[in-house]
């Protein structure tokens, strides 16, 4: 059967559903439901009676099955919005065919924008496949409308064959992954699922089952205003302390910039303020929650140290839980990432586990009563004008998820 995942893909991306950060509504943009309505309609012309999208966005669907056997109940999960780091608005996706796996892609609407085998080494691996980018002024959107392509094509693909046997499929849509508020409204009950899979991971092969675990930090510090013609020896400006504590941060250990694999960072993502109050937003991450509360330890010492040369002010210093390494729960239920991996074999790819310095709505749903670990999708350079995807990744993705509906049949 032809794969629909690219005509799919290229209209899904077209449709901003980009997330705000700093939005008290659920969803934080109401334009991520343009995109659930879209689903919902397909999904129902494929046959889908109960496809529908509830009030917060998240839109839920049932491939019945077609088994006599007691088979678990498996979901399908991908994130419909798009990062806000970069502009979602107006992305026009543009086919590379047979990419020669050496050239410079150069985006044309801006020629700034070059996709290079230099920066982007995976290029190489996806010689001879089509190629996915956007046209240099946004970002793509892969991340996840891969994986949402990818879900609904396989959904099209399990319907229309009926050789395919499998137990009960889920389906689950989400807004807000990118502002971590993926799951936040979820109806557990209503999805009721046993067992999960997103579909949000990067290279061919890709299934990851751990996580960082991950903290907010808000640093709130109450200086001192006078006005300023009569300020000396009074003053304790708000906004010059948050400064110093930012000076103060390491720069060759515990941050980003200088950390990888399993090395956990403290990381500030916002800054605002004026004189009598200034406020910091740290996002904290390392991969065991006792490390994480090292880190955050580490913070509230160089805060406490910067402060102290200031007797008359104050600070606050609030932790917030985002969510937690899923490999504590995954461990338990080893037969998930073993049907994955024998899924990822049997279209002819060697599963490659990794952890991710990240997270996904898995690491939260895992937690939630759903263990579910992350399949690779083909999305790359993500959140970035230089995103792209291969054709071929996206098809071996869909694959996948046909094949793991048939494991579960199987070892039932």
């Amino acid at each position: 059967m032809n794969h629909t995942v690219v005509e799919r893909f290229c209209k899904y991306v077209q449709v901003d559903t980009q997330s705000d950060p700093l939005s008290k509504t659920f969803p934080s943009t109401m334009k991520q439901k343009d995109l659930g309505k879209i689903l919902v309609e397909e999904l129902q012309a494929m046959g889908i009676k109960d496809a529908a999208m509830d009030e917060w966005g998240y839109v839920y669907a049932t491939i019945p099955s077609n088994t006599d056997k007691d088979v678990p109940v498996i979901c399908f999960c991908s994130h419909m919005d798009t990062a806000p780091d970069c502009s979602g608005k107006d992305v026009k996706p543009l086919i590379h065919k047979n990419y020669d796996g050496v050239s410079d892609i150069v985006l044309p609407d801006d020629n700034s924008i070059v996709i290079s085998p230099k920066d982007h080494p995976y290029l190489k691996e996806l010689q001879g496949s089509d190629i996915i980018t956007a046209s240099g002024t946004t970002l793509l959107g892969a991340d996840d409308k891969a994986g949402v392509a990818e879900i609904m094509d396989a959904a099209y693909q399990i319907i229309n064959d009926p050789s395919i046997k499998h137990g009960d499929i889920r389906i689950l849509f989400t807004p807000d992954e990118e502002i971590g508020r993926g799951v936040d409204h979820v109806d557990m009950e209503r999805l009721g699922a046993d067992f999960g899979y997103t579909m949000d991971s990067g290279p061919l092969g890709y299934i990851e089952d751990e996580t960082f675990s991950a903290d907010g930090v808000t640093i709130t510090i109450h200086g001192v205003s006078v006005h300023p013609g009569y300020a000396k020896g009074k003053m304790e400006n708000a906004m010059k302390i948050a400064g110093e504590i930012l000076a103060a941060l390491p720069k060759d250990y515990m941050c980003p910039e200088s950390t990888e694999n399993k090395e956990g960072f403290v990381h500030p993502v916002r800054l605002s303020g004026v004189l009598e109050k200034a406020e910091i937003t740290f996002i904290i991450r390392d991969f065991t929650d006792e490390r994480l509360v090292d880190l955050e330890t580490r913070l509230e010492h160089i805060v406490k140290q910067v402060i102290a040369n200031y007797p008359n002010s104050t600070y606050e210093f609030k932790v917030t839980e985002q969510y937690r390494n899923m490999k504590k729960v995954l461990d338990q239920h080893p037969q998930v990432m073993e049907y994955a991996k024998e899924a990822i074999r049997r279209v002819g790819v060697q599963p490659v586990t990794k952890p991710i310095r990240g997270g996904t709505d898995g690491s939260r749903l895992s937690f939630m009563g759903m263990p579910c670990p992350n399949i690779f999708t083909g999305e790359m350079a993500f959140h970035s004008k230089q995103e792209y995807v291969g054709v071929r990744d996206m098809e071996k993705a869909v694959e996948v998820i046909v094949e793991l509906a048939k494991v579960w049949e199987e070892m039932a």
